[in-house]
C-alpha cells in the first residue's frame, strides 16, 4: 500500500511541476505579448498622425486645384477681353 500512494504523489508532483512550468512559460509569453502590442500601439498612433497630415496635404491641393480649374477656365474670355475680341451678335 505505501508504495501506491508514492506513485500517486510522484505523478502529483511531476503534474504541478509541469503546471509551474508552464504557468513561467505564459507569464512570459504574455509579457512579450504586451510589450508588442505596446510598440504597435506607439506605431499606429504615428501612422494616424502621418495619415492625418497627408489628409491636410490632399484638402489644400484639392483647394488649388480647384481655384487653377477656376483661372483656366476664365482664361480664354479674359484673353478675348484683353485683345478686343468681340463676339458677333
Amino acid at each position: 500500500m505505501a508504495r501506491a500512494k508514492e506513485q500517486r504523489n510522484g505523478r502529483l508532483e511531476e503534474a504541478m511541476a509541469t503546471l509551474l512550468q508552464n504557468q513561467a512559460i505564459l507569464v512570459q509569453t504574455q509579457a512579450s505579448f504586451v510589450a508588442r502590442m505596446s510598440a504597435m500601439d506607439a506605431r499606429m498612433d504615428e501612422i494616424d498622425a502621418r495619415i492625418g497630415r497627408i489628409e491636410a496635404i490632399l484638402m489644400e491641393h484639392s483647394r488649388i486645384l480647384a481655384e487653377h480649374t477656376r483661372i483656366l477656365e476664365a482664361l480664354p474670355e479674359a484673353i478675348r477681353e484683353k485683345i478686343g475680341f468681340k463676339p458677333p451678335e
